[in-house]
């Protein structure tokens, strides 16, 4: 019988709508195994529960209202269950940046972005079907929580992508901390993230903490709840020294806030 995905009473009865950035939490039908379960084309973390199997799917930021459609199993016996997206809008945040090539990157820049996006996305679309991922998650560096997920982000005046993590205010050098168990999938310095590294936790779940001063673990490495990944700084594009955290569910960056003991639960 697979482990359970272990949370706290109190953040097993908060929840939230199923909303841009959220994660839809959906029963399944009574099954002795586990379901497997796809949204498009990507595998959804399935959890067990007192009530049976659940299918955690992470809902893209720029995914309009309306109807998404899971499926479960594959081939003729598959079987798709409907769920609703609801709207919901994010603050609007402006922030100056120093350089300007950070905001406008010249054309050796666009190369080594695009390079950059290749294997950042490689990382974060890990689905690892044999690890148990476990919650709820910890905070992996404590400190006051200076850009919330899903900001609508302007640069220099200029618009730019949905704010996809969370960023929490720490020193240069501050310890950062492993969310989950899990093993680190990639480490590396990257143009607007600096350095960076992941950890997959099991089942599409992928944790990213980025603009580190100091790496301390290696691709392979695996590692405990509150390990240190390495230090805290501010490479890449930054305003300042910080943490920036994000979770990815099915490749999906979404809100990690609702994965921690003492956030609002997953939307249903």
């Amino acid at each position: 019988m697979p482990a359970l995905l272990a949370m706290t009473p109190a953040a097993q009865a908060q929840t939230a709508r199923p909303v841009p950035g959220g994660i839809a939490d959906i029963l399944l039908p009574a099954s002795s195994t586990r379901p497997e379960a796809r949204l498009g084309d990507k595998p959804v973390l399935v959890r067990q529960e007192p009530d049976g199997w659940h299918a955690w799917v992470g809902i893209p930021l720029d995914t309009p209202p309306g109807r998404l459609e899971l499926q479960l199993g594959k081939g003729p016996e598959a079987r798709i269950l409907p769920f609703e997206v609801q709207p919901h809008s994010y603050p609007v945040q402006r922030l100056s940046i120093k350089n300007p090539r950070l905001v406008t990157p010249n054309p050796e820049d666009e190369l080594r972005i695009l390079a950059d996006g290749a294997v950042l996305r490689e990382a974060r679309e890990t689905f690892d079907p044999r690890r148990e991922a476990r919650l709820p998650l910890a905070l992996p560096a404590q400190g006051r929580l200076s850009s919330r997920f899903g900001l609508q982000r302007f640069f220099n005046g200029q618009p730019r992508a949905p704010h996809s993590g969370l960023d929490v205010a720490v020193p240069s050098g501050t310890p950062v901390r492993a969310p989950a168990d899990g093993v680190v999938n990639q480490v590396g310095d990257y143009y607007f993230n600096g350095l960076t590294v992941f950890v997959d936790h099991g089942q599409g779940l992928v944790s990213m903490v980025c603009h580190l001063s100091r790496s301390r673990v290696r691709p392979g490495d695996t590692v405990r709840q509150g390990d240190v990944l390495g230090d805290s700084g501010q490479s890449g594009r930054a305003t300042g020294p910080h943490l920036h955290w994000s979770m990815y569910l099915n490749g999906t960056a979404v809100d990690p806030q609702l994965l921690l003991s003492s956030g609002p639960g997953p939307a249903r």
